[in-house]
Formats: structure tokens, C-alpha cells, sequence
């Protein structure tokens, strides 16, 4: 039987810097059925070398994509009133201590997971860590895990993961999941770039994604928007709770009558005659008034 995955909603940087807007962004995962909200805190001067900074704009504009340090709180106040989890993930050594008042878990990006110090410091705070794994050898995946789990990291989610945004269905290649899970022998769950509800059900369904990462914004006017990669909540909420809906269906796997059909039983075929219902209701049966 499948286990429920978690659901975790990437706000990205489509919340504009604006507290209100962030805000909303917990909102809209809470109503979509999300377990969980993320951020990310960064300095683009502590994430893009200065020869990268000083010949590219378009790099440095990326500086109005930056969440303040004083909307931690504020989210992370918002997340424990609607009931999900709050997660942030550091781009810097300094960010793990600023994040850890306020983070449930930590989220650790693709780009980062070769940062052998940024993953010890995670993992010492022994809280939950998801990594994703996007461009990654199955080589330097185990590296980071073991990295993660020596340092302290007691409860460890790996997300298959391609760092292409939009990625092509095609190229999701979710078997990569099960050859994680059994590489590494973590939970691993599915940080998904295609926009395409097949994709990530099959993720659940055939895989055991433990974990469903997604981004998200709340109207298409984010930054991140037009490359094609968010989803809206009108369309994430359907897919959320088809598959909730579905994996209830799945039950305990133990073959037994179900509370819905215990009255039938007696309306069976009696084995003495082929007729209905069995003998012994024959007996007492009236028709109702």
C-alpha cells in the first residue's frame, strides 16, 4: 500500500518581496491541501560569484527576488495558524542559524548540495531535511546523504529531481526514484518542474514518492511565472486531492467484508437450495413497514 505523501508548495520567488503577497502564498497551500509552505532565503551576493555579478544585469536585478529576514516570523506565524509545516531553504552558511527559530524543516536545493559545510550545518540542527537532487550522480547523491546522516540528520527526504524549468515529461525519468530510495535507503519523493498531473501521479501511484514538491504562484503575475514551471491553485488542489482520494481507496490490503456490505451477507445464496437469502434470515425476515 502507497503512503499519503507530502505535499510541499514552492513559493519561489513569485512573492515579490511584498508580506501581504507572501502571506497569501501560505493561504493558497493551506487551501490546496499542501502539508507544507516554502521560501528561500538568499543574497545574490552570496550566491553568484562577483565575476558572475559584474558582467551580467540580468543576475543582478535578481537581487528584487531576495526574501526580507523580517518576514520569517510573520510566515512562520501564518503556517502554524493554518496548520502546515513552514520550510525555507538556506543558499548561505549564515541563513541555517537565521532560518532555525522559525523552520520546520529545512529544504536544501539542487544547486547547493555539492556545499559539504551549508549540508553539516543543516544537519546539526537535527531538524527533518529534504534535499533536492537535480543534475546530481547517483555518486554524489549518496556523498550528500551520508554527508547529511554523519552530521546528524536523523530524518533525511531525498526528491528526484530535473533541474530544468519546464521539464519535458519525457525527460522526468521517475524509475530514478526507486534507484535512489534503494541506493541510499532514504524516503525519496519527486520535486516536480513539468506542470503535467500525470506526472506527478505516477510519481505517487507507481513510484512511492514520499515527498511532492511543486511550484506555485497565485495569479501568473510572479517572477517565476512565465518560464512555465508553476502551477496555480486551481489547478495543484485537484490533483492534491485526487490523490488523497485515490490512496484512500487503497485500504489495509486484509480481504474481509467492509462495514458498507455487512448487511448483505445475509442476503447471500443459501448453499442448501441457490436461493436467497440464506436459511436462517427466511426465518425472521419482514418486510418493512
Amino acid at each position: 500500500m502507497t503512503c499519503a505523501p507530502i505535499f510541499i508548495a514552492e513559493a519561489s520567488s513569485n512573492h515579490d518581496r511584498d508580506l501581504g503577497r507572501a502571506l497569501a502564498f501560505v493561504d493558497a497551500a493551506a487551501d490546496a491541501g499542501c502539508d507544507a509552505v516554502k521560501f528561500q532565503l538568499f543574497k545574490i551576493d552570496r550566491m553568484f560569484a562577483p565575476e558572475i555579478l559584474s558582467r551580467s544585469p540580468k543576475h543582478r536585478a535578481r537581487a528584487q527576488w531576495e526574501l526580507p529576514r523580517a518576514h520569517l516570523g510573520p510566515l512562520a506565524d501564518r503556517c502554524a495558524q493554518r496548520g502546515i509545516q513552514f520550510s525555507c531553504t538556506p543558499f548561505y552558511l549564515e541563513a541555517v542559524i537565521e532560518l532555525l527559530p522559525y523552520v520546520d524543516f529545512y529544504k536544501i536545493a539542487s544547486y547547493e548540495l555539492l556545499v559539504t559545510p551549508l549540508l553539516e550545518a543543516c544537519a546539526a540542527s537535527h531538524k527533518p531535511i529534504v534535499l533536492s537532487t537535480g543534475m546530481a550522480t547517483l555518486e554524489e547523491i549518496k556523498t550528500a546523504a551520508l554527508t547529511l546522516q554523519r552530521a546528524g540528520a536523523a530524518d533525511l527526504t531525498l526528491l528526484h529531481c530535473v533541474s530544468a524549468y519546464p521539464t519535458p515529461a519525457e525527460e522526468a525519468n521517475l524509475s530514478a526514484i526507486a534507484a535512489i530510495r534503494d541506493a541510499t535507503g532514504c524516503k525519496v519523493g519527486w520535486s516536480d518542474h513539468t506542470r503535467r498531473p500525470a506526472v506527478i501521479e505516477r510519481a505517487v501511484h507507481r513510484w512511492g514518492a514520499a515527498a511532492v514538491e511543486f511550484h506555485l504562484d497565485l495569479d501568473g503575475r510572479g517572477a517565476e511565472y512565465a518560464t512555465g514551471h508553476c502551477w496555480l491553485p486551481e489547478e495543484i488542489a485537484p490533483v492534491i486531492a485526487r490523490i488523497r482520494e485515490s490512496l484512500v481507496a487503497d485500504g489495509t490490503g486484509f480481504k474481509g467484508p467492509q462495514p458498507s456490505e455487512l448487511d448483505d451477507r445475509e442476503w447471500r445464496a443459501d448453499p442448501s437450495d441457490g436461493m436467497r437469502p440464506l436459511l436462517h434470515m427466511r426465518k425472521v425476515w419482514e418486510p418493512a413497514a
